[in-house]
């Protein structure tokens, strides 16, 4: 038996929906299994996460003191994170029932939205493939980090990758039971042995020149697909930080995981909100390093977001002490120095079929360092603009399914139509009194 997890501590309390069962006969396929797992997953994602919390902040307010997780809210093969709850799902697939609650990797990534929701609140409605990849791949950042938190799995993985961290391994590798149920239904969506692999070799490319969708050994604009790109990144970051440490054993992996996590959540919490938002966090995640670590852990850092494309080798270069000292209160994660509003825009409702006109939040905000992504020959490549940004997501949510609309802003001839997929996003009326398009949950 396991010792019972803690459910932790403000500001990042969590919990599990329903009566607490015994932890005897806390098999697989049980009711006792579920909670547990959850509970322990949650646990976990918490305890990591909370030492990089800002002082008064936690959960979105509309979740309140506490994140509950509910282990099985119906049939669907899914998890999502709706500002509520963390809501998990079941679904029989070639005989076999796959609860989405009993995977750890799954719960700590959903948990690793509503942390992103705390610290980025402006993200939610953020009308931008980067900002919405990054939310994604911050869940499976979390997922990872929280894993190695435990220290057999940290030996165990040592032993995999022969030390070298960047390699595919049990931790790099998301949710391979959930990922199994999605390949019996669509046999190309998820990789060969997992839902996705930090251990990946994808480089970026602009998400507005992407296609919507792709088979999961190519590169697509829909968010799971393009957190790849920082994922990746952020496990050679990883690696490059462990082989740093004096001691390249689980105590020092121990210790990557925490320096880690630290320079993300400070990352996270001060990048301006901008159609190139991975290179944004990026430097940020340098410039942090610069703060808070006099620069120690740069060239892994550099070197991990150039191989990777999310900065081209101009930008790596361009974070020195001289042009992040003018920021420095914002790159220690504790305050805010810009405007956090989001920009609107309208986009015609007749090009999909609709009523009228709606607005989004467009990532507007104003770059604080003069970086780039890679360009796939020389130099780095000028990001969409805010409007084009936010138009090119809006297609992609229409194209995908993702968007909930009332019959009464239909015409004949729209392309929002119901069907099985999961929406993630609504139209409803603003105080303004026009249509907005808003968030309802991330999966």
């Amino acid at each position: 038996m396991q010792p019972t997890p803690e459910f932790g501590l403000p500001p990042l309390r969590v919990g599990v929906a329903g009566p607490r069962p015994s932890q005897s006969g806390d098999q697989p396929g049980t009711v006792e299994f579920r909670y547990w797992t959850l509970a322990a997953a949650l646990s976990g994602a918490s305890a990591l996460w909370a030492p990089f919390m800002p002082e008064g902040v936690g959960w979105h307010s509309t979740v309140g003191d506490t994140l509950a997780a509910v282990p099985d809210a119906g049939d669907d093969l899914n998890a999502f994170y709706d500002r509520r709850h963390l809501n998990f799902f079941h679904h029989t697939v070639a005989g076999v029932t796959v609860y989405s609650g009993e995977s750890s990797d799954v719960s700590k990534h959903e948990c690793g939205h509503a942390v992103l929701d705390a610290l980025r609140p402006q993200l939610w409605d953020a009308a931008s493939a980067e900002s919405a990849a990054l939310h994604e791949a911050f869940g499976d950042i979390s997922a990872l980090l929280s894993a190695l938190q435990m220290e057999s799995l940290r030996v165990a993985v040592l032993t995999e990758t022969q030390g070298d961290l960047a390699r595919s391994s049990r931790v790099s590798r998301l949710a391979d039971q959930l990922a199994w149920a999605i390949r019996q239904v669509a046999p190309t969506a998820v990789e060969p042995d997992c839902l996705r692999n930090a251990a990946n070799n994808f480089f970026y490319r602009d998400p507005v020149t992407l296609p919507s969708r792709a088979p999961a050994a190519e590169l697509a604009s829909e968010p799971h697909s393009f957190a790849r790109v920082f994922s990746g990144a952020f496990l050679r970051a990883l690696a490059g930080i462990f082989r740093q440490q004096q001691n390249r054993d689980p105590g020092g992996l121990a210790e990557a995981v925490v320096i880690s996590a630290r320079l993300l959540a400070a990352a996270v919490l001060a990048a301006p909100v901008v159609p190139g938002y991975f290179a944004q966090v990026a430097a940020h995640m340098v410039a942090a390093d610069q703060e808070l670590f006099g620069g120690e852990h740069g060239p892994a850092l550099r070197s991990a977001f150039v191989a990777t494309g999310i900065l081209s080798t101009s930008g790596a270069v361009a974070v020195t002490p001289e042009t992040v000292a003018p920021h420095a209160a914002a790159m220690v994660g504790t305050v805010h120095d810009g405007d956090d509003t989001l920009t609107s825009i309208t986009i015609p409702g007749e090009r999909y079929g609709l009523t009228e006109a709606f607005s989004v939040r467009a990532p507007a905000h104003t770059p604080r360092f003069a970086v780039t992504s890679a360009a796939a020959d020389i130099g780095g490549v000028q990001p969409a603009g805010a409007e084009q940004a936010a138009a090119a997501f809006v297609e992609d949510l229409f194209r995908l399914g993702r968007v909930q609309v009332p019959e009464e802003h239909l015409t004949a001839a729209a392309v929002a139509v119901d069907g099985p997929t999961t929406k993630t996003h609504t139209l409803t009326r603003s105080d303004a009194g026009g249509l907005a398009l808003t968030r309802l949950c991330f999966l």
